[in-house]
């Protein structure tokens, strides 16, 4: 496993459309253990492929002490709103107000091809959509209502 860099926003790659992935090999398993390790070392609660340079439609998400790799995710169904604080390891100096789906059904491959279902709700189902964004070349501030500016 290895740390990688986080690009930050104005890197062209966090804009680009990710693949698909097709081989659930080796090289996907390296990639999903390096995202983990550089997840932990900066304290995230998720990580997309784009966000360390991969254009692979990959992303993990850690929320409750569990740790959900997505592989190919897709929204199958949402419902309700609500406006939530959001941050990004690769946006920053600001956080903003994001208006999301309340409630999320989503589909995916784990990283040995077994297809999976994940029911999300609240802040867990934010952090999801915001992960499948970064798949899209999409960031939270493109989405945001009103932008929160850090004092760190």
């Amino acid at each position: 496993m290895a740390k990688r860099n986080i690009l930050k926003m104005g890197d062209p790659l966090l804009r680009k459309k990710s693949k698909v992935v097709e081989n659930y090999d080796e090289k996907l398993h390296q990639l999903i253990d390096d995202m983990i390790e550089t997840l932990h070392a900066v304290g995230g609660l998720g990580l997309a492929a784009p966000q360390v340079g991969v254009l692979k439609r990959v992303c993990i998400v850690e929320y409750d002490d569990k740790l959900y790799e997505l592989v190919n995710p897709v929204l199958k169904k949402s419902s309700g709103k609500c406006v939530d604080n959001e941050g990004c390891l690769s946006v920053v100096g600001f956080r903003g107000l994001v208006e999301r789906p309340e409630k999320i059904d989503v589909e995916y491959f784990d990283r040995n091809g077994k297809k999976c279902k994940q029911h999300a709700e609240g802040y867990f189902a934010r952090v999801f959509l915001h992960e499948m964004d970064h798949l899209d070349g999409i960031l939270f501030a493109d989405k945001m209502v009103k932008k929160i500016i850090d004092d760190d």
